[in-house]
Order: C-alpha cells, then sequence, then structure tokens
C-alpha cells in the first residue's frame, strides 16, 4: 500500500499536466495519456497495474455514463433519434459483424463467436476521445449532437454483443429464440430499472432535508446503484445508468436547489475527468503484461502487431461504410430530415467525418480486461491475451491516427466549412437575453406597479432589469427585495424552460444562462 498510494498519487498529477500539455498542443489529451502510460510502462522499479476483471465495468462505466446523459442534450437527441439510434444500433452490430467475419477467416484459432467477442469490445466509439479533439476544431451542431447521442447509447449495443459472444464461447452453443427473449429483457429491463430507481432517487431528493454536500455525495453513488441493481437482475446496467441519468437531468430544477446544481458541476467534472485520465493511462501501463502473455502463448509479436492493424482498417472501413449508407437511406426515405448544406459535395463530404470519428478508449479496454481469464471448466479462456493486444492496438491506433488528422481533415482542408448554416452562438445568447430582460421588466410592471413610486428596492429592480445597471451597493437589499430578487430569478428559469422547448435554440446557451441565474441566487445569500 506505501508503495501503491505514491504511485496513484504521482498517476493523477500526471494526468493534470499531461491535460495542460495537450491543450497547449492543441491536441486531444487521451492521445498523450496513452503514449505517456506506454512510455512509462517500460520503466524498471514501477508496479504492475492490475485491475480485478470482475470489478473494471463496476468502477469505472456507471459515474462516466451517468456524467455524459446529465451533459447531453436530449432536446438534440430527439431531434436527430434517426441517424444516432442508427449508429448506436446499426452500425455497431455491423461493425462487430465485419470484425467477426475478418477475424475468422484471418486470424487462425479464432472462431465467430471469439469473432464477435472481439467485435463487441471495439466496435463502440470512444466519446471522450472524439470530445477531446473536437473542441479544438468547430464542427457542425448537428455533427456533434449525433457524436454524443451515438456516444451514449453505442456502449451499450456493444456490451450487450459482448455478453452474448462470452455466453457463445463458453457454452459452445447460441440459441437464437433465447438469446432474442435475453436481448429484449435486457433492454426494456435495463431501461425500466434506470427509470424506476430514477424517480425514486428523485423523491428522496425532494422529501429529504439534505443540504448541498448530501446531494452531491447520493449522486454519486446513485449510477453504481442503477447499474448493480440492473445487472442483479440480468438486464442491462448500461442502458439503467443512461435512462436514469436522463430522466434526472430533464428534472434537476426540481430536485437539485442551485448550491447543489453549482457545486455538483465541478465535483463531477473533476471526478470524471480523472477517471477518464486513469483510464487512458492504464491502456498504456498495461501493454508490457499484455505482451508478456502473448508470447507465453508462443504469438510472435509482429504477427499480433499485424492483427491489430488489420482489424484496425476493418474497423475504420466499416464505420465510414456505414456512414454513407445511413446518409443513402436518409436521402431515400427521409430527406426531409438531412441537414442543409451548401453543396451536393459538401453534403456527400459529410459521412467521412462521421466516419473518421471512431476512436476507441474507455469502454473498449474496460470491455477487454473484463474477459475472464478462465472459463466455467477452469480451461484458460482462448485467445484473452491476443484479444487484449488486439484491442490496445487498436485504441492505440484509432486514436494516433484518426485523432492526430480529424482536425486537420475540420479545418485545413475546409470540406466542413458551411455544411449547415447556423446562427452563430453570439446572436443566439444576446437574443436570448433581450428576450428575458424584457420579459422580466414586464413581470415587474404587471405585479408590482402599485408599490410607492419612491421604494427604493423596486427603483432598483427596475432600473437593473431596465438598463442592466449594477447598484453601488447592496444597502437596498432588505428581506423585501430580497424575495422580490429570488422571485425573479424562478421567473427566469421558467422563461429559459418554456424557450429552451424551441428547437432552433441552443441548450447548451441555456444551460449556460442557468447557470448564471444560480450563480446570482448564491449571492444573494452571502448579502
Amino acid at each position: 500500500m506505501h508503495t501503491l498510494l505514491p504511485f496513484l498519487l504521482a498517476m493523477i498529477a500526471a494526468i493534470v499536466l499531461l491535460n495542460m500539455w495537450a491543450n497547449k498542443l492543441k491536441i486531444a489529451y487521451p492521445i498523450l495519456l496513452v503514449v505517456a502510460g506506454l512510455l512509462v510502462s517500460f520503466m524498471p522499479g514501477l508496479p504492475r497495474v492490475r485491475i480485478n476483471p470482475d470489478l473494471i465495468f463496476f468502477i469505472f462505466l456507471p459515474p462516466l455514463l451517468f456524467e455524459a446523459s446529465w451533459t447531453i442534450s436530449f432536446k438534440e437527441m430527439k431531434k436527430w433519434w434517426r441517424i444516432i439510434g442508427s449508429f448506436a444500433f446499426l452500425v455497431v452490430f455491423f461493425t462487430a459483424l465485419s470484425v467477426a467475419v475478418a477475424a475468422n477467416h484471418l486470424i487462425p484459432g479464432f472462431t465467430l463467436a471469439l469473432g464477435f467477442l472481439l467485435g463487441g469490445i471495439v466496435s463502440p466509439p470512444d466519446a471522450v476521445s472524439t470530445g477531446a479533439i473536437t473542441k479544438f476544431v468547430k464542427i457542425p451542431k448537428s455533427t456533434s449532437a449525433i457524436l454524443e447521442g451515438e456516444s451514449l447509447l453505442n456502449d451499450a449495443s456493444s456490451l450487450i454483443i459482448f455478453r452474448f459472444a462470452l455466453v457463445a464461447v463458453g457454452t459452445g452453443q447460441f440459441i437464437w429464440q433465447e438469446a432474442t427473449l435475453s436481448f429484449v429483457w435486457m433492454v426494456l429491463g435495463g431501461a425500466g430499472i434506470g427509470l424506476l430507481l430514477a424517480w425514486i432517487f428523485v423523491q428522496a431528493h425532494k422529501r429529504l432535508p439534505l443540504d448541498a454536500q448530501s446531494n452531491i455525495a447520493l449522486t454519486l453513488i446513485e449510477p453504481y446503484f442503477m447499474y448493480w441493481v440492473a445487472e442483479q437482475l440480468h438486464c442491462s446496467g448500461v442502458l439503467a445508468v443512461v435512462s436514469g441519468g436522463l430522466f434526472m437531468s430533464a428534472r434537476r430544477l426540481v430536485f437539485l436547489n442551485s448550491a447543489s446544481r453549482i457545486q455538483s458541476f465541478s465535483v463531477w467534472e473533476s471526478f470524471v475527468f480523472i477517471l477518464n485520465g486513469v483510464v487512458f493511462l492504464i491502456i498504456g501501463l498495461e501493454l508490457p503484461e499484455i505482451v508478456e502473455g502473448l508470447r507465453t502463448n508462443g504469438i510472435p509479436l509482429r504477427t499480433a502487431i499485424g492483427y491489430g492493424i488489420l482489424v484496425t482498417g476493418v474497423l475504420i472501413a466499416a464505420r465510414v461504410i456505414s456512414s454513407y449508407a445511413a446518409l443513402l437511406a436518409t436521402l431515400i426515405f427521409r430527406p426531409g430530415v438531412m441537414p442543409r448544406a451548401r453543396s451536393n459535395r459538401r453534403r456527400l463530404l459529410m459521412p467521412l467525418l462521421l466516419g473518421w470519428t471512431g476512436m476507441r478508449g474507455v469502454v473498449s479496454l474496460a470491455a477487454a480486461l473484463a474477459i475472464p481469464i478462465t472459463l466455467d471448466n477452469g480451461i484458460a479462456f482462448p485467445q484473452r491475451n491476443l484479444i487484449l493486444f488486439i484491442t490496445f492496438v487498436v485504441i492505440l491506433l484509432t486514436l494516433l491516427v484518426q485523432g492526430l488528422t480529424l482536425p486537420y481533415l475540420v479545418t485545413r482542408s475546409g470540406l466542413f466549412d458551411g455544411i449547415i448554416e447556423e446562427e452563430s452562438e453570439e446572436v443566439t445568447r444576446q437574443k436570448m437575453k433581450q428576450g428575458l430582460k424584457q420579459h422580466v421588466y414586464q413581470f415587474l410592471k404587471a405585479k408590482y406597479e402599485s408599490e410607492p413610486a419612491g421604494y427604493a428596492g423596486m427603483e432598483k429592480f427596475l432600473k437593473q432589469w431596465e438598463e442592466r445597471a449594477k447598484a453601488a451597493d447592496d444597502s437596498w437589499m432588505n428581506e423585501k427585495t430580497k424575495a422580490i430578487f429570488v422571485e425573479l430569478l424562478e421567473i427566469q428559469r421558467q422563461y429559459l424552460t418554456e424557450l429552451n422547448k424551441d428547437p432552433k435554440i441552443d441548450e447548451d446557451i441555456i444551460r449556460q444562462q442557468l447557470y448564471q441565474i444560480d450563480l446570482e441566487e448564491e449571492r444573494l445569500k452571502i448579502i
């Protein structure tokens, strides 16, 4: 413990420093973390990083999925649900099938079940890697919404494939009727359990006398509880966390006060950043042990690298093909929902962007490490070390090749400039603030027009919302004016909630303004 603790603290420090360096270089921090972990793994005297395969999913996935479901725009998910659903389920299955067929035919000793197992592991793109890369370039809002929505759901579909493939490898058979019933129960049961538990948690937050710290502590254990309960009932823990997280996210203004929302934002952002950083470092640190396992099985390193490159090529090709197939299907069956583009040439290039955002990461590593060391009969799990190594090569190559070239593809080539003609964020923000100011001013005039003309507090309010001016001091803020101010903040929240129903308004801008309102409410408490 005395040697492991300094190592863990050093990992966190390295994550922070590498993230700073990545921001300076304007590249995605997962790329540097994987490379750094790979380099550090060859240093002598460091403790070997070993994680219990039974715990890898439970430690990392629930909080990462829960946080993603809170930050995503559900409005955008509904808008682009067709293409999100096709990428999250159909494309993942097509990718897994492509990998399974290629592995079965080209890799000696790989059965079709093992191929599907590998395909389920490497098929889901990583949301963290894509988000970290695209933050340095400007991409269309519809594209980012599709990528975010896909990343939230593709983990569930890939892990369902992974689970069925594990059963097929262990038993040597695959019964379609039982698999179909199990699939339906995993999907519907997982989503239902997540929604039920989320409703219970919302009621607990509303009815219990919780302060901000208690609310945040409760949100930290909620995703783990959702995941655990669903898995105990043989449902999809991933879908339970995602559905429960979306349900609670839509009601955050109801059961969390302003202090809880402000503090939880920072806590969760830091927590998830550390979790992601640790996983990407582990990807690099695990390599020596994986290579050692290959040598034990008598597989040459050069041969294993070739298999990894082969699978990576299949993955990239399958995703690009799927992207163009989705475009073709949309043009044929639903042309009205196609994003606007300035030319057909640019429209045809859009799937290339979606196809090139297929970096693998956290979920692929977690799934690979979760493969049991032995089967139920005690025999070593077939090809486990090779699957781990191929997964590592896929993660490394997709991060380095696609991750480093994606910004160039988006910016320097100019292929995607003007794909979607959207109103700029600054114009949208100015219109929202102007409407918000007018709404509050009219509310004040209508409700408090009978107040004495010389009432100092009301005069300050009217001046603030008519001229957006700050008072020289807060001596006018007595209990009555403070109550009115709090009421105005709630009126603003209601206005923004209604405004968010407009499909043309970016939900991120609405959330930023709601955050500012929360800060203003907290400032009132210390006046």
